[in-house]
């Protein structure tokens, strides 16, 4: 199976373009179906974004019963139109290649199922508003990418409507959850979060919905759970890919009903909330995967917003870096030099890992002892040469706990990066207590999930 297919599509082309000041324009496409069971239906994708599946609340719709739920979706992104299949169960095809994803050209064919789906480029555009660089003097941004989401967010936090935060580990999903709160009719009631993975799978119902005194060994008197604590306000569900299947139904049947029941009671609690869901998962893959109800999804998916990495903005980075040396330094401004070797990484763990990275710059009050750390950091590999020439003044003993560390630190960066941030399937991947690797992550400063 092929995976990552090469780009076909010019490198020139240009699918994004800041149109004017405060204004973006996306090339718009269609995707119509050749062959198949649907023959002749097509779709024109009026946002960026456009899904191909049998599921409802996908744009274009298909019957073929060989297309998974969530099969595969076309975005538009600064590099051309990327297709990406979602964890079908019988794959996408590009010229009778199976793909994880690929870059598509006008006129390209796509098999998925029974079926043959047309791509093309439309000569019409999308436009979209882009908000102000910064956001309530908190979130941050230069990039079209974040000046899109702040767009958006007024008119967002004006509903009450269910949110789904879509994005990687450390990219501020939590901060967005608390300006929609606080720029929405509800902020001045609570706002609470619920971290679904990790707390004990036997205390997450409770914790939801509270219990009744005496519901079980310890309950010695009554506790409202997070759904009540946010009556008036807003209750952000973290981490809501984490929640296990026994209890996606029960949650599922208070955000129809709006109405929960605590613990060991049969009295029912009516709810006054807005609900808010992070994820660090594509839900729609977990969908297939049969990890996550699908009625659950579309009731939580009302509207989406998928927050980007930090290696898709490259260009916030410069921004992020004079804020963050700012608060730790007093006011100061960062030296460019750090601000320059700061822009050259990835950052897997995102905004989180790099503001890690500012404050111990700070601390270290040398920001060329700062850079050596931030290659090793921002790749999560040891150095090659692991004896500098200061350890020869130190004993043994100091030396070796020196290159122990920086072994630690790479090993606890590449696991839990390889388990997508999560603390606890890290825990299990590396056969270590689960507090021991909180610890270890704590110490090296390396973000996670549940930390």
């Amino acid at each position: 199976m092929a995976s990552n297919q090469p780009s076909c599509h010019d490198a020139g082309a240009t699918t994004i373009v800041e149109a004017r000041p405060g204004e973006v324009a996306f090339s718009r496409f269609r995707v119509q179906v050749q062959l198949g069971p649907d023959q002749g239906a097509s779709h024109v994708a009026d946002a960026p974004e456009l899904v191909i599946g049998t599921a409802r609340g996908n744009q274009l719709v298909l019957t073929d019963q060989a297309v998974s739920r969530h099969h595969c979706v076309i975005s538009v992104t600064p590099q051309g139109f990327l297709l990406r299949d979602l964890g079908s169960t019988n794959g996408t095809r590009v010229a009778g290649v199976r793909v994880e994803s690929a870059y598509l050209d006008p006129g390209m064919v796509i098999g998925v199922g029974q079926s043959t789906l047309r791509f093309d480029v439309l000569p019409d555009e999308i436009r979209e508003p882009l908000g102000d660089e910064a956001l309530s003097g908190r979130a941050l941004g230069q990039s079209s990418a974040m000046r899109r989401i702040f767009a958006m967010l007024p008119r967002v936090a004006a509903s009450d409507s269910t949110v789904l935060l879509e994005g990687e580990t450390g990219t501020g999903k939590g901060l967005l959850a608390e300006l929609i709160h606080q720029q929405s009719r509800r902020a001045s009631g609570p706002f609470v979060v619920i971290d679904c993975g990790a707390i004990p799978p036997t205390l997450i119902e409770a914790e939801l919905f509270g219990h009744a005194k005496g519901a079980f060994t310890g309950a010695q008197q009554a506790r409202a759970g997070a759904f009540e604590a946010a009556r008036g306000g807003t209750v952000l569900l973290d981490e809501i890919g984490e929640l296990r299947p026994v209890l996606q139904p029960k949650l599922l049947r208070a955000l129809e009903e709006r109405m929960i029941r605590r613990v060991g009671s049969l009295e029912p609690v009516r709810l006054d909330v807005r609900v808010i869901a992070a994820t660090n998962r594509d839900l729609r893959q977990e969908v297939n995967r049969g990890n996550f109800r699908s009625d659950l999804f579309y009731r939580l998916n009302v509207v989406r917003i998928r927050v980007p990495s930090l290696r898709e903005r490259p260009e916030d980075i410069p921004l992020l870096v004079a804020h963050f040396y700012r608060q730790f330094a007093d006011g100061a401004n960062p030296p460019l030099d750090l601000v320059e070797t700061l822009s050259r990484y990835e950052w897997p763990g995102n905004v989180r890992e790099l503001r890690g990275a500012i404050e111990r710059a700070v601390l270290l009050g040398d920001p060329a002892l700062h850079r050596e750390g931030a290659a090793d950091g921002a790749q999560g590999d040891a150095p090659a040469d692991v004896l500098r020439a200061d350890d020869l003044s130190l004993s043994f003993r100091e030396a070796k706990e020196r290159v122990i560390s920086l072994w630690e630190r790479a090993y606890v960066q590449a696991l839990i990066r390889e388990n997508n941030g999560n603390l606890s399937r890290a825990a299990r991947a590396a056969r270590m207590d689960r507090n021991y690797l909180r610890e270890l992550l704590r110490r090296h400063r390396v973000a996670a999930d549940d930390a």
